[in-house]
């Protein structure tokens, strides 16, 4: 993600011309990862967002993984037997959840005044990185 933004940046600022992409893609790769695509269809041609014009898309994905895991924390509070229900296939109640505490509101909120209205807190990292630190451990 943070690749593609700095990529993406760099286009939209005139940077970095189309053609260069590759080289670029794959300097970054080597500089982050420590690897390199033997093509460019494993690296910058990957997947399709850039081919049908999809800028700026990709900091969306790291923001909804930021929300859902703030959403899950309070989720989680107010269901602690949402393991159990899972277990058994009893997921309905997790869709009325989030019927009720997303869906139904629509635009209606910014994302901030959303997550605030859900949670009680402000927008914050932390229980997504609780939730990496736990799948992962910390580093």
């Amino acid at each position: 993600i943070i690749l593609r933004f700095e990529l993406e940046k760099q286009l939209i600022e005139g940077k970095l011309q189309a053609k260069d992409v590759p080289d670029a893609w794959n300097t970054l790769m080597q500089s982050y990862l420590g690897i390199t695509p033997p093509n460019d269809a494993l690296g910058c041609l990957q997947d399709v967002h850039w081919s049908m014009g999809a800028f700026g898309y990709f900091p969306t994905y790291a923001l909804g993984n930021l929300y859902a895991g703030q959403i899950f924390a309070h989720f989680a509070k107010t269901h602690p037997d949402w393991e159990k229900r899972v277990e058994k296939g009893d997921l309905q109640f997790i869709r009325s959840y989030l019927h009720e505490a997303v869906y139904k509101h629509g635009r209606r909120y910014r994302s901030e005044e959303l997550i605030h209205n859900i949670t009680g807190k402000p927008f914050s990292p932390k229980d997504y990185m609780t939730y990496l630190e736990t799948k992962h451990g910390s580093t």
